[in-house]
């Protein structure tokens, strides 16, 4: 239960889905397209791309043609900024007609570019943008933070460098030790 002192961050997810899926209720009657989602949470790391589907079916008896689904993405943490592009690069899907009783599936790849706890959620609406036609239910994403001994491709330089360094110096040492050697005997032809 939802508290009288809950943030605004928390708030905001649960009242945007309550609207969303009323005006879905309300727009039903026009197109009754029903959506929902192949998983309920994701758990990922940062970085790393992930895929959920989103199956979107017509309950009713005539064929619902023009709809568009598009992807939306939150964070259910306030100040963490979530830019859907950095997401997904293609985060909207113009359908093509579902006939009473069809139904259609789509794939939304994904790329966790920020740490923390998101929803990810589709909404459909016509295409004359008149009515919302459905929304899906949320599918809660954790991103953990990747802790990697090779942040950033940085092992092979920081150990490479050093070593690189300490070869050119030992060839350095090697050559002048035997030029060295080399004028101490005498001068090459023998003469004294």
């Amino acid at each position: 239960m939802i508290g009288a002192r809950a943030p605004f961050s928390v708030l905001l997810p649960v009242v945007l889905v309550l609207v969303l899926a009323w005006g879905s209720a309300a727009g039903a009657a026009s197109a009754p397209l029903h959506s929902s989602v192949d998983r309920a949470t994701i758990s990922t790391e940062l970085g790393r791309t992930f895929e959920t589907r989103t199956l979107i079916a017509n309950w009713g008896t005539a064929g619902v043609v023009g709809a568009i689904a598009h992807l939306n993405i939150l964070s259910l943490r306030d100040g963490t900024y979530v830019d859907p592009e950095d997401w997904s690069s293609r985060r909207t899907r113009y359908l093509a007609a579902v006939p009473p009783g069809g139904s259609t599936t789509i794939g939304w790849r994904l790329h966790a570019v920020s740490p923390g706890s998101f929803v990810v959620y589709v909404a459909l609406v016509r295409a004359d943008g008149a009515a919302l036609l459905s929304v899906s239910p949320p599918v809660r994403v954790t991103v953990s933070d990747r802790t990697t001994l090779n942040a950033g491709g940085i092992v092979p330089l920081a150990v490479g460098m050093p070593l690189l360094l300490g070869l050119v110096w030992l060839i350095v040492r090697f050559r002048r030790a035997s030029s060295v050697a080399r004028h101490a005997d005498g001068p090459p032809d023998g003469r004294a």
